[in-house]
């Protein structure tokens, strides 16, 4: 096995962009190695995190770019205090289909929230715990459009502009931290992206 410590390893990537599909592709070949691995996802993991998810997705009242931040930070504290961190002292791989990353780009670039008050709160939020490693999945907003089709939840029904920011910001996370955050091309054939990733966790040296 590639290491005998948890590894907390996150996906990112506007709607539609195939993050669920490579994480549970990921999931699938780090057990056939031989690894523990938990899959869990923000918002929404097991327990108050699905209440939370339930709000933030499918309330339908206005609900202030403010509050639906202290909304994912709330779902993301209980997430790593109580799913994340133990699982990771326990050795096993932690998959997760979102995380701090997806503050940052919904809220801070696309809905224009301060970044650097988001990150302090993210910081607040997580202990400081960042990723072990971080895919960012990027494709054009017209294909994430087309695949998310026309039933929308309340945050994909954000329009096409606020995609392009959101997308625009994951781009500008990567190079801000181009040693954690890898961004992978998800036009491609899933088979092909799922090769990039499993190399991509080869080469880090974590």
């Amino acid at each position: 096995m590639m290491t005998k410590r948890g590894l907390f390893i996150t996906f990112e990537g506007i709607d539609g962009c195939g993050k669920t599909t490579q994480m549970n592709l990921l999931a699938q070949y780090l057990k056939n190695q031989g690894a523990e691995v938990l899959i869990t996802r923000e918002p929404g993991a097991k327990g108050l995190g699905e209440k939370i998810r339930e709000i933030l997705l499918h309330y339908d009242g206005e609900v202030s770019s403010k509050a639906e931040s202290f909304l994912f930070l709330a779902d993301r504290a209980q997430h790593i205090d109580k799913i994340v961190n133990p699982a990771i002292e326990q050795g096993k791989f932690v998959l997760c289909d979102r995380h701090t990353d997806s503050t940052i780009a919904y809220q801070g670039y696309g809905r224009g929230v301060d970044k650097e008050q988001l990150k302090f709160l993210n910081n607040l939020a997580t202990g400081d715990r960042k990723p072990d490693l971080t895919f960012v999945f990027d494709i054009d907003i017209e294909t994430s459009m087309s695949r998310v089709g026309k039933e929308k939840d309340r945050m994909e029904s954000s329009g096409i502009e606020f995609f392009e920011k959101v997308r625009q910001g994951y781009l500008e996370i990567a190079k801000l931290e181009p040693n954690r955050v890898k961004v992978i091309d998800a036009s491609q054939t899933i088979e092909e992206i799922s090769h990039r990733v499993t190399d991509l966790l080869k080469k880090k040296e974590i």
